[in-house]
């Protein structure tokens, strides 16, 4: 639950909600005590930003650690350190994972596991059938089991109404103490659910006085490649600077955007053309540090990628789609000599992208 932990991150001028939650990480044998950050686009704060696919990457390797071995250190930073004697976790790695979802879906407003559950609970009271049913049992189940005690939000029911309701008469639950439903509790989950559905009814509709929540797509993150040639179907690698979509730029032709981008980036005509025939992106960026700068370069860099993004999705319509299919999403380019930046899909239809931070090389 993410409550009054309220925090966010900014990239490209965009304010993007987040909370956080305890973990351990396991750095040089120590297990640190410390907070994930978690954003309504899906990247993940621990000790570096993670899409939620690495973060499960963190979650094999032991980095961010569920397993909490005995006799192993321990610390909080500044405030303690101590060793672990008989630990126990609560956590298993597909468990954390299961909360990260849902927190990310909240973020964003968005109906988490349990949301989806209750409305599937929803769609079998008004259409009893066994199918209906066996779809809401389904959903119930995949509520992570920390939070189905807390999915009707009633302190006094706790679950038991939805974990009856959804195996019905002779069915079980999954807590074995409840043994196999007798008639008399399925008929007393049935009218709790709908009592429920008549308080639900006699309260006003209530609207957020600030507006919805909004959205963000999962991040994707354009890892670092070495693309020979186009393809028919590129997907998101088609994004990256240095894929070979040829663009033109006033008379002259380059291989891919990273190509002209070093091209313009140089005083030299003759090292320009030099670079816009190099048989690859790291030849071209090899010339371009190489020669001396164009006057002004750090200043005019940013204006200049950002054109050469236009002209590279304006000539290459396909790959303007692959763009567009990101939504809001954000966009980490990760590049081996630059580091990452983050790129943005702008909402007005004539500007299809707008870079963050350096330019886009």
């Amino acid at each position: 639950m993410i409550g009054n932990k309220t925090t966010h991150r900014t990239a490209d001028g965009v304010r993007i909600p987040g909370t956080w939650r305890h973990a351990f990480i396991r750095n040089g044998g120590t297990h640190f005590l410390t907070d994930l950050f978690i954003y309504a686009d899906g990247l993940i704060d621990c000790w570096e930003l993670v899409t939620l696919e690495e973060f499960q990457d963190k979650l094999r390797s032991g980095w961010v650690a569920t397993t909490l071995p005995d006799g192993a250190e321990a610390s909080a930073f500044e405030l303690a350190s101590w060793t672990f004697s008989e630990p126990h976790s609560y956590l298993t790695p597909d468990l954390l994972v299961a909360e990260i979802r849902d927190t990310i879906d909240q973020l964003n407003g968005r109906p988490d596991s349990t949301g989806r559950c209750l409305a599937a609970v929803d769609t079998f009271l008004a259409d009893r059938t066994e199918e209906n049913r066996a779809a809401a049992r389904n959903a119930f189940l995949a509520i992570p089991i920390s939070r189905r005690r807390y999915a009707l939000g009633d302190m006094d029911s706790k679950d038991w109404p939805l974990r009856v309701l959804v195996a019905g008469p002779g069915g079980e639950t999954y807590i074995p103490a409840d043994g196999p439903i007798m008639q008399e509790n399925y008929d007393r989950a049935v009218a709790y659910f709908e009592e429920r559905a008549r308080w639900a009814a006699e309260r006003a509709a209530r609207v957020p006085a600030d507006g919805p929540v909004i959205s963000f797509a999962p991040a994707i993150k354009l890892y670092h490649t070495y693309p020979s040639k186009s393809v028919d179907a590129p997907g998101f690698r088609g994004l990256r600077n240095d894929y070979p979509a040829p663009i033109v730029v006033g008379e002259v032709s380059y291989p891919s955007a990273a190509h002209a981008y070093w091209a313009l980036s140089v005083a030299d005509l003759e090292v320009q053309t030099a670079i816009a025939t190099a048989e690859t992106h790291a030849d071209a960026r090899k010339s371009a540090t190489a020669a001396a700068q164009r006057e002004g370069w750090q200043h005019a860099r940013t204006a200049v990628m950002t054109a050469l993004l236009r002209a590279k999705y304006d000539q290459h319509p396909d790959l303007a789609e692959i763009l567009l299919t990101t939504d809001d999403a954000t966009v980490i380019y990760d590049d081996g000599a630059f580091g990452e930046t983050h790129l943005r899909v702008s909402p007005d239809s004539d500007q299809l992208t707008r870079p963050i931070g350096h330019a886009l090389t």
